[in-house]
Parts: C-alpha cells; structure tokens; sequence
C-alpha cells in the first residue's frame, strides 16, 4: 500500500506545476517544471536549407505577492548558429500567435528573485519576460496552435508549440484555480 501511495505522488508531482517561495522576497511562484519548447516552423521535416535550427522556449509565471497576483510569459530564444534575431525587449520584437488572432507582446520587469523560475537553455540565447492576463493564458491553453513571430534581421521567424503544450497550460491553470 505504502509503494501504491509513493507511485501515486510521484505521479501527480511530475503533471503539477512547480511552485516555490522565494526566500530572498518572500513571494510564491508559480511556474511548469520546465518550459514549452517551440520548434522553428518548417524546420520540422529537416528542411532548414543549411541553416542551423532555432528554438523558443516559454513558460508562464504567476508571483504572488501576499496575495497580489501578477502573470509573466518567460520567453527565451536559443538561435541556431546562421540566425541573427533582433533584441526581443525591443516593442513588437514578439509577437504571440493563437487561434483566434495575435497578440504583440510586451516586456515587463520580472521581479528580482534568488532564483529564476526558468534556467535559459543557451547560454547565447535572449531571454525576456513579457506581460500576460489570466485570459490570455487561458486563450493559450485552449488555442490549437501556440505560435511565436520573432523579428530576425531577414524579417520574422515562426516558432510552433506540439500538442503537449495545451495540456501542459491547462495543467498550470488548473494548478492555479482556473
């Protein structure tokens, strides 16, 4: 029974979002385990015409400060060795893509914390954290296709989520009461 009850936490532990106290400023901090990983668009099926393939990475973020909830979208861009990206704190540098419709994103002061609630994956990467609402996050959840547009010195680059991400947000929302 012991192991049944063991087998069962670990279980819930790797579907539900991580969430942490920051000792450093006394906010809880909600985040996945790890972030969502898109993929360059078209570059799938191998068809990166000699170019190295980029990556993004996302993650939604809830701070809470004694009870004042505020949301971020870590977002973090690994470029492939052939790509040259804007920088993406710059206004209009990313844009997010869903179902029904787009949303420029826009970068905001992630609160200083001891640790981070995401780790960059390259460290020649960007990184930035951008403004969300709840309803937003929801969109994403629900949204079949979870897009990036990142401006590039040739124009913009797509990045696409797979299937998992919509059940990775819902989880995260369902982890945070909504």
């Amino acid at each position: 029974m012991a192991v049944g009850l063991v087998a069962g936490c670990t279980g819930q532990s790797s579907i539900k979002p991580a969430e942490v106290l920051d000792e450093r400023t006394g906010m809880t901090v909600g985040a996945l385990h790890q972030p969502l990983e898109l993929v360059q668009s078209g570059e799938r099926s191998g068809a990166a015409g000699g170019r190295r393939m980029s990556f993004a990475y996302v993650g939604p973020v809830e701070w809470d400060n004694m009870g004042n909830l505020t949301y971020g979208l870590w977002v973090h861009l690994a470029p492939g060795a052939d790509w040259r990206f804007d920088d993406i704190r710059t206004p209009g540098a990313v844009t997010l893509l869903l179902d029904d419709g787009t949303t420029v994103l826009s970068v905001i002061e992630a609160p200083k914390l001891g640790h981070a609630p995401y780790q960059p994956v390259a460290s020649w990467g960007q990184t930035a954290y951008f403004g969300v609402s709840v309803p937003l996050l929801k969109q994403m959840a629900a949204s079949r296709a979870l897009e990036l547009e990142v401006r590039a010195a040739t124009g913009s680059v797509h990045f696409a989520a797979d299937a998992e991400a919509h059940d990775s947000l819902t989880r995260y929302l369902h982890a945070r009461g909504y």
